[in-house]
C-alpha cells in the first residue's frame, strides 16, 4: 500500500485515531533531502506492516504544520496513541526509519 496523503481532515482519523503507531512524514515538492526520503517512506509503507506510513505536504498542508512546529523538512513524527512517540529531522536512510519505527 502505498503512503496515505494527509490532510487537515483526515490527519484526526488516520493518525491520532489510529490503533497502531503512525509514521508522519512531513515534507514539500522542493525540498532536495526531502526526495530523497520520499522513495524510502514509499517503500517502507509496502513492507511494514505494523506501522501506518503517512505523508504531509507542508506546502498544502500548513495547518498541521503549524500544529506540531514543523521549521524545518524533512520532518519525521512517530504518533503512538495519538501522541508524538519520537521526532526527527533531516534525511534518514531506510535503516534509520526502520529503527525509529521499531524501537
Amino acid at each position: 500500500m502505498a503512503a496515505i496523503q494527509l490532510t487537515s481532515e483526515t490527519f484526526q482519523k488516520e493518525v491520532l485515531e489510529a490503533k497502531e503507531p503512525v509514521l508522519v512524514d512531513f515534507w514539500a515538492p522542493w525540498c532536495g533531502p526531502c526526495q530523497m526520503v520520499l522513495p524510502i517512506i514509499e517503500e517502507l509503507a509496502e513492507e511494514v506492516t505494523d506501522v501506518k506510513i503517512c505523508k504531509v505536504n507542508v506546502d498544502e498542508q500548513m495547518k498541521i504544520a503549524k500544529e506540531y512546529r514543523v521549521m524545518s523538512i524533512p520532518t519525521l513524527i512517530l504518533f503512538k496513541d495519538g501522541k508524538i512517540a519520537k521526532q526527527e529531522l533531516g534525511a534518514k536512510t531506510k535503516e534509520e526509519l526502520l529503527e525509529m519505527i521499531h524501537a
